[in-house]
């Protein structure tokens, strides 16, 4: 399998630049799946797409305004994006300079300049450790801004500090937003408990090799990045419960879709517990878990993109990219969704 074969044209004035006028104004297109027509919806019309007794997963992650400017000791600028805080004072980071920093080096960061050590290198992110007063994420959290991805050719401003952030966010850690949750208001929380569709959380920290791209042409020698992610309790109980009752397991994201995937190949099963992942799901894939997937539209020859294809099937998921496409769909991080449905096994790995 190449990755060439997940390509597809893509005119950058369908690049959302910024979010819609309204949180939830999203369209949302649905593939009903077998022979059945694409459906143009709202986001707002998901609680009449779902079934009473069907469970949708939310990835509770906060992101963190994880990008800060800063200088070296010989005054040259830099900029550090956080990956991950590894404990309260050292940090993995990418770095933008003019030549990297070296290992025992001193980098000056934010306003106030605090100085910070380089501990060394793990290929392309750097180890940096905090000063003794102070800890990593709170230091983002004061003087960050928030880490737009790269395809949003502007400067993060104030309403991307509410906008790029899900309204269900709780933990901080992540450097990108999940963005199929971007779509959800308090409102259409309610609305599809009301309609009998329950709710649960995991937790995924996105980082920013979300947006790596994939430099093999064969699929299969790609080598993903880690992710920390939770699997509490409740949201064990929560998916049993719904396969119980005969509801479906609909994810809010490719978040969501590897934390329970990741879960369901571990030797205990779906089961509470905290770890990383780097699973890289491609078609053929055997989901365990995921029925349905609520998604944004993601990069040609991306990884995101070969989930979805695992999951509904490459073909159908091309008919509907051109599709969306034709139609002026909104694409990426703040752009318009996908409502999916797990394809057979045979026409997914087709």
């Amino acid at each position: 399998m190449k990755t060439s074969d997940f390509d597809y044209d893509l005119p950058p004035a369908l690049i959302a630049q910024h979010p819609p006028a309204e949180r939830g104004q999203s369209r949302l297109l649905h593939l009903p799946g077998g022979v059945a027509p694409l459906e143009h919806c709202q986001v707002t019309t998901l609680p009449r797409l779902l079934r009473a007794g069907d469970l949708l997963v939310f990835n509770d992650t906060r992101v963190i305004p994880a990008r800060v400017f800063g200088q070296k000791a010989t005054g040259g600028q830099i900029e550090v994006l956080l990956e991950r805080a590894l404990d309260n004072h050292r940090a993995l980071v990418q770095i933008r300079a003019s030549k990297a920093p070296k290992a025992g080096g001193k980098l000056f960061l934010g306003p106030e300049a605090l100085p910070v050590s380089v501990l060394g290198r793990r290929e392309a992110l750097f180890e940096l450790a905090f000063p003794a007063e102070q800890e990593v994420l709170p230091f983002f959290e004061t003087v960050g801004e928030m880490p737009l991805p790269p395809y949003i050719e502007r400067s993060a401003d104030l309403d991307d500090q509410a906008r790029y952030q899900t309204v269900y966010a709780r933990h901080p850690g992540a450097v990108a937003a999940p963005t199929a949750g971007l779509h959800f208001t308090d409102a259409l929380l309610e609305a599809l408990a009301a309609a009998g569709i329950a709710q649960t959380t995991v937790t995924l920290h996105v980082g920013a090799g979300t947006f790596s791209p994939v430099r093999v042409e064969d699929v299969t020698a790609h080598r993903m990045h880690e992710e920390r992610y939770v699997l509490p309790r409740e949201a064990v109980d929560a998916i049993e419960a719904a396969q119980a009752r005969g509801g479906r397991v609909i994810a809010v994201g490719t978040t969501v879709v590897r934390v329970l995937e990741t879960a369901a190949r571990r030797p205990e099963g779906l089961a509470p517990h905290a770890g990383e992942t780097d699973i890289f799901i491609y078609p053929p894939f055997p989901f365990r878990v995921v029925d349905g997937l609520m998604t944004n539209f993601h990069l040609p020859q991306s990884t995101l993109l070969m989930l979805v294809s695992a999951f509904a099937g490459w073909e159908a998921v091309r008919q509907a990219y051109d599709t969306a496409v034709a139609e002026g769909y909104r694409f990426f991080s703040y752009g318009d969704a996908m409502l999916l449905w797990r394809a057979p096994a045979s026409e997914a790995g087709a």
